[in-house]
């Protein structure tokens, strides 16, 4: 029995998944999109959605990709709840792509990675406990819900430095736990935290624990590295900022990737180095990080895929 072969596999189900799945299927390229391990994505950690478009009144993260699920198979885009677990993709133009689920083999024309990357945590089970409590790993989403108050920022780099300085503009005080007695960020970036009178820098200080009542924070427990004091500051908010890790593991070695893990498209467009294989969303884009430009760059894919297949015929 022939095995067919399909016109558009999208890999991954966040809202660059799900948007490039929206513009395949309206181009009646019939997609098929395989969700991953985190139906949804990213988002669905998130609880409050206030900055994306259309949602005068805010959505929840998990409403949002509900929506944005329902409406991609609504012009019949195939979810199918199951990992793509290994890539073999063609180097030929017109060439046909191999991807497994397990067992299942996946035969596709074009390929649209949406597999998103993944905020490092530190690993402590406070982290858990209190997600959506209080600990964020992402700023421009949850800085708002801060306002007036005061967050600790764990890191030492850009990312850090950056989301100090963002959060500083909305609440009473940012206090920064760098692990040890330098930042690593740029030295812009730091001139920008040491110019900013509500942010306290507090070198060789680690986060060991979190405290509040009913799963929402109220204080972080921390440890002077060098003396081994611990004390704890009173906060409403803590923000991991140690950087994200892109989903990108089964790809390593077929597709051009940066020194970080994120997939190299070209300039203005969703081309890998790979004819027929297009990113999209937070597994190549490790400046925005925004659902709306991960939506954007999914709308891109689908139309850079659909072109793609209209030049072979």
């Amino acid at each position: 029995m022939e095995q067919n072969i399909l016109d558009c596999v999208i890999v991954g189900s966040g809202p660059s998944g799900f948007t490039a799945a929206i513009y395949a299927a309206r181009a009646d390229l019939k997609p098929e999109l395989y969700t991953g391990l985190e139906p949804g994505g990213q988002l669905t950690t998130t609880t409050e959605v206030d900055n994306f478009p259309g949602y005068p009144a805010g959505i929840t993260g998990p409403e949002m990709m509900m929506d944005l699920q329902k409406q991609a198979e609504r012009f019949e885009t195939k979810v199918h709840y199951e990992m793509i677990t290994k890539a073999e993709f063609s180097k030929e133009e017109g060439g046909v792509h191999k991807l497994y689920a397990g067992n299942k083999e996946i035969l596709a024309k074009t390929v649209i990675i949406s597999t998103g990357a993944t905020a490092k945590y530190l690993g402590l089970d406070d982290e858990k406990k209190y997600a959506g409590g209080g600990v964020s790993a992402c700023a421009t989403c949850d800085g708002f819900f801060y306002r007036g108050k005061d967050v600790v920022v764990v890191g030492a780099g850009d990312t850090a430095a950056e989301e100090a300085t963002y959060l500083a503009k909305l609440t009473k005080k940012v206090t920064m736990l760098v692990r040890k007695d330098v930042f690593r960020a740029s030295k812009a970036m730091i001139h920008r935290v040491e110019n900013t009178p509500n942010i306290e820098v507090k070198f060789n200080h680690e986060l060991i624990g979190i405290e509040g009542e009913n799963s929402l924070v109220e204080r972080a427990m921390i440890i002077n590295n060098q003396t081994q004091e611990k004390s704890s500051v009173d906060v409403d908010g803590i923000f991991i900022a140690i950087g994200h890790k892109p989903n990108t593991d089964i790809f390593v070695g077929q597709i051009d990737l940066d020194e970080n893990g994120y997939i190299l498209t070209e300039k203005g467009s969703t081309r890998t180095n790979l004819p027929g294989v297009f990113a999209a969303g937070d597994v190549q884009d490790h400046i925005y990080r925004q659902a709306i430009t991960a939506a954007g760059s999914g709308c891109m894919a689908a139309m850079d895929a659909e072109k793609y297949l209209a030049e072979l015929h």
